[in-house]
């Protein structure tokens, strides 16, 4: 995962597979034959919350990562970085629009099937992509350029953009991931919020089911 000698990434990874994990779900719900995937996917919990999840976590980026970095690498001979910075914007800026046009498909009763695989194959592709490129070269240049400080403040922007949904984020956060790994992520938090999952927020998300509507599991 890198050696970062500044910054505690293990959550930005987490976060990173959660969304490959439920795009893997997505995939084998939009290439079912046996039912219609737009009305799978429309009445699935986990759509939601993938989107905003996804969402959250891309504008945090937006408003407190990527102008931060800017803003270090002002006056600097940093072409190379600041192009970075600039694909990670333009990357974003491809992912986010198509989840409102999953969405329009979804409410297409005439063409939206017809459109819905190969935009799912299209969010698939680029944001994986997108993943694959900021863990890549993007985080190492996050740990060069910001502080402790700004980490804590990208972290409360992204807990704000959570809001009422903290208590299914940290188990959708956690969900099918190795017992080690857990506590590693468990580790970082608070006491009270370890307790709250172990105690309730684990259950409840398990007893919700997100994906209640589909079998993602591997043929």
């Amino acid at each position: 995962m890198g050696d970062f000698r500044n910054l505690d990434m293990t959550m930005m990874f987490a976060i990173h597979d959660a969304l490959r994990r439920e795009l893997e779900r997505i995939a084998r719900i939009t290439s079912r034959v046996d039912e219609d995937p737009r009305h799978v996917l429309s009445t699935a919990v986990g759509w939601e919350l993938f989107k905003k999840f996804l969402v959250a976590h891309h504008t945090s980026e937006d408003r407190t990562v990527w102008p931060v970095m800017h803003k270090a690498l002002a006056g600097r001979e940093a072409e190379a970085e600041i192009a970075l910075l600039d694909a990670m914007e333009a990357e974003h800026a491809v992912i986010d629009p198509l989840l409102a046009d999953i969405d329009a498909a979804l409410a297409d009763r005439d063409s939206g099937a017809a459109r819905l695989g190969g935009l799912v194959d299209q969010l698939c592709t680029d944001l994986r992509a997108h993943l694959d490129h900021e863990e890549r070269e993007a985080l190492a240049l996050m740990d060069l350029t910001m502080s402790q400080e700004q980490w804590a403040a990208f972290s409360a922007e992204q807990k704000d953009r959570i809001g009422s949904d903290a208590n299914r984020y940290l188990p959708w956060l956690l969900d099918d991931i190795d017992a080690a790994r857990v506590a590693t992520v468990l580790g970082k938090l608070p006491p009270p919020l370890r307790a709250a999952y172990d105690n309730e927020w684990r259950a409840a998300y398990e007893a919700l089911d997100i994906w209640a509507a589909a079998d993602t599991s591997e043929a």
